[in-house]
């Protein structure tokens, strides 16, 4: 913002477009970013057609590339229907965007923006990395990889402002993309602090872990952990949702009769189910990318005022210092003793409540992790304006 500037001055001219084919019912990211610019007073549209393909669909694509075609066909799909849309809005006479926002995903979606919108400022919602994931996952060959590369490269360069979450993150840009870069915490929506939580009682301790089961999520280490608890009535666990890891997760927690295991819920009714827990886990992965990123699950749960227990990693322990329980990456006897710990200790798991739900409320609300991404918006357009 220039010397001398307020923000009364620029909220109210910033007009945003959110594009692409992101999906904020299964991927909440763009939604908290959207949420936060609104609730700043800028204007904020939408032209959006769900790809209908999330992380792990598109992974398995890598794996089976006969499948590829799928992806191929779908996108050129929800590609016309954008274009469609987006001549529609110029014909009826809608103000062009300040500044166009490509959600979560959205590699091959910021090179249709490009093309659409050649003289508007960009921004890519880089929350990952193609090539990070896939060698994650363990399905980088060496041409895959390439390929990624490639994909990813390509994305940043035809982004003018490069959205991720950790400073970790933005290390692993190339180097000559890093002036791009800011950093944006996850954050979590506001649905996820509304309502009421249960009353504390003297039941047994109640913990939810929901997720994709993916490799840096730790999901085998959680069942481990619960194995280990099957001598312990005083716990009792939820593990929602599915994917690469839950099979062996669930065999680890076989011993265990007081685990539950249930299929992906409805998107709207996961925040009531997190809040009726105790305690929500976070990720306990020992992979390199499980070390520079804070999981959903981290704020959501922190916003649901559950206690949290999560891996003692650089971005965690720098975002949530004491207000949550952390434990070695990959330690499931670390994280069944404190799970044993808060079961016997209700003092000790309404103060980690308590310490999560006001550092949800003063750091992880959409208006709140917005801001230094908007400063840089505006930033990008009175450069624009000036050019």
């Amino acid at each position: 913002m220039p010397a001398g500037a307020s923000w009364a001055a620029y909220g109210r001219l910033v007009r945003v477009l959110g594009f692409g084919t992101y999906d904020t019912a299964t991927h909440p990211r763009m939604g908290i970013l959207l949420e936060g610019l609104r609730a700043a007073g800028d204007s904020v549209l939408e032209i959006n057609e769900p790809l209908g393909l999330d992380t792990a669909a598109r992974v398995a694509l890598l794996r089976q590339p006969w499948r590829l075609p799928l992806l191929a066909g779908r996108l050129a799909g929800r590609w016309a229907a954008l274009i469609r849309r987006v001549r529609r809005s110029r014909r009826r006479g809608t103000a062009a965007p300040d500044v166009v926002l490509v959600g979560y995903l959205g590699h091959f979606d910021v090179l249709l923006a490009r093309w659409l919108y050649r003289r508007t400022p960009i921004a890519l919602d880089h929350l990952i990395s193609a090539a990070d994931t896939a060698r994650d996952r363990g399905v980088a060959g060496w041409l895959t990889g390439r390929l990624l590369t490639w994909l990813d490269g390509a994305a940043l360069a035809a982004a003018d402002l490069v959205v991720v979450d950790t400073t970790e993150h933005v290390g692993l840009l190339p180097a000559a993309r890093r002036a791009k870069a800011v950093v944006v915490a996850v954050g979590a929506p506001s649905a996820w602090s509304a309502g009421p939580r249960p009353a504390a009682s003297a039941a047994p301790l109640r913990v939810v872990f929901f997720g994709l089961y993916t490799p840096l999520q730790g999901a085998p280490v959680v069942g481990a952990a619960l194995g280990l608890l099957a001598d312990c009535p005083g716990v009792t666990a939820l593990m929602v949702g599915g994917g690469q890891d839950r099979a062996r997760a669930q065999a680890a927690a076989s011993a265990n009769p007081r685990v539950l295991w249930r299929d992906w819920v409805p998107p709207a009714e996961l925040p009531a189910i997190v809040r009726g827990a105790d305690v929500c886990l976070g990720i306990f992965g020992t992979s390199p990318k499980a070390r520079r990123v804070v999981p959903n699950k981290v704020f959501q749960g922190a916003a649901a005022g559950c206690a949290i227990i999560t891996s003692d990693t650089v971005p965690q322990r720098r975002l949530l210092g004491s207000a949550a329980v952390r434990i070695p990456p990959g330690d499931p006897v670390a994280l069944a003793a404190a799970l044993r710990g808060l079961s016997a200790d209700p003092a000790r798991l309404r103060s980690l409540q308590q310490a999560a739900a006001a550092l949800a409320d003063r750091a992880f609300r959409p208006s709140v992790v917005v801001v230094p991404f908007r400063q840089r918006l505006i930033g990008l357009v009175e450069q624009a304006a000036q050019s």
